[in-house]
This record gives C-alpha cells, structure tokens and sequence, in this order.
C-alpha cells in the first residue's frame, strides 16, 4: 500500500503522521552516523561488505558510466563506483541525511576517492536530477527507511536512463523457519544492547530492527518495482533471504 503525507505510516512498529517520519528518520542517523561503519561490521559480522561486493559485480559499471548512489550513507559503494567509472565517469553520493553525508565525504576524501564523485543532500521520493541521467542506481538499506517507497521508486525509475539498470540491496525475508527464529532473537534483543554498548544508542538500533520486519517482503518489492514502470525485474536471497537484492530495468 501506497504511503503518503496524507495518512498516517510506520516508524518501526509505531503508527506515525507521515509528514513526521523523515523528521524521526533523520533523528536515528544523526544519532549513529559517526559509528555506522563500525556498527555494520560488529553486527553483520562482516558480512554486509560480501553484500555489498555483491551488488557492485552485478551492477556492471564501466568507464564512463554515471551512477546514482542513493542512501549511500558513509560512501561504500561509492568508492566502488568511483574506481569502476574512471575519470570520464561520474558518481553522485546522495543521501537524505546531512550527518551520514558528511561522515561519507570525510571518509572518501581520507581515501583520495575525489575527481569523480560529488555529494547532493536528497530525497528519495523527489529525485533532484533531470530524466533519463544515470546509467545505474543503486540503494543499499535505504528503501526501508523511505516514507513513499512506491514514490521513491518512480523517481528512481524517472532518473534512470533507458537500458539503465536499478539494484536494490535491502534486509528482507529469510526463508526458513529456524532462520528466522533466530534472526528475531538476534534482532530484538541481541542488536540493541550491542548498539547500547557500542553507539549508546539501544533505541536507534531497535527502529532498526523493527524497519526491516516491516519492510515489504522479496515478492512484494518486486511487484512495486514493475509497478514503478521497472522491467526484467528479479532478485537474488543472500542468507537465507535476510538480504536480497533486487535488479530492475527500464527500457
């Protein structure tokens, strides 16, 4: 179901105005924006960077190419991006949130990732950018966050050159039972309390949890996606489906 500023939506498993989830949003990465990447590693165990080399490969970036990184928080796919385009290439970082953009821009400039790579603060549900401009777009753990997921994905789709290609990394539904038994039970009690020891923030990392269980499931993304005007679209589970990541096209 659509969500929109006219109606309530969720934030976790609270019913929020919509107009006020942004605003709650932004509030949990001002919170964990200098230890994210810490964070990702310590409560992924690694793994997200596997997902994430993952979503790179299958994008196909070439020299030349202009990719949208959106949500792209601390940079990680970007400074893949940037390698991958060279310097006839161009990667834009985007992100709704001031503090991730400034930790990820701090973080590549540290890298020498600079040239080829520019930073624009944005909102996912109304794409700053002409029609028909990048190659690839891609967000990682970022859609769940979005109030208008199906608008988000129309403009993603408006923004998306034809042939281009749309990669949507995201925490999704695993797909046997023992897995996700012992996924709640790593989420709800495990994660908050290393985000309290870790981030001092126990309630930041609960929202976390809670997006991702309500977070349309592998299926229903897909569906959302051919709804936004995206063809050819599958997805690939990665861990049991506790990440999957979608591929849309727009022709």
């Amino acid at each position: 179901m659509s969500e929109d500023s006219s109606h309530s939506t969720h934030f976790g498993f609270k019913t929020v105005d919509a107009d006020k989830k942004a605003e709650m949003v932004a509030g949990v990465f001002h919170s964990v924006a200098t230890r994210y990447d810490i964070m990702n590693d310590v409560l992924s165990f690694g793994i997200h960077r596997i997902w994430k080399r993952f979503t790179i490969e299958s994008a196909g970036a070439r020299p030349g190419m202009k990719v949208l990184d959106l949500a792209g928080g601390t940079g990680d796919l970007t400074a893949k991006f940037s390698h991958l385009v060279g310097d006839s290439g161009e990667v834009i970082l985007a992100d709704i949130n001031d503090s991730m953009l400034k930790v990820g821009r701090s973080k590549l400039r540290d890298k020498g990732v600079v040239g080829n790579v520019s930073y624009v603060q944005a909102n996912a549900e109304a794409l700053p950018f002409p029609d028909n401009t990048f190659d690839i777009i891609t967000i990682a753990f970022g859609l769940r966050n979005v109030t208008d997921k199906d608008a988000a994905l129309r403009s993603m789709q408006r923004v998306l050159k034809p042939g281009g290609k749309l990669l949507v990394l995201e925490f999704s539904k695993p797909q046997h039972a023992i897995m996700n038994k012992a996924y709640d039970l790593y989420s709800f009690k495990v994660l908050p309390m290393i985000g309290k020891m870790i981030a001092h923030d126990a309630d930041s990392y609960e929202y976390l949890a809670e997006s991702i269980r309500m977070h349309p499931d592998q299926e229903t993304l897909k569906g959302m996606m051919e709804n936004a005007g995206l063809e050819q679209v599958d997805y690939i589970n990665m861990t049991d489906g506790i990440v999957a990541l979608h591929r849309g096209y727009k022709f």
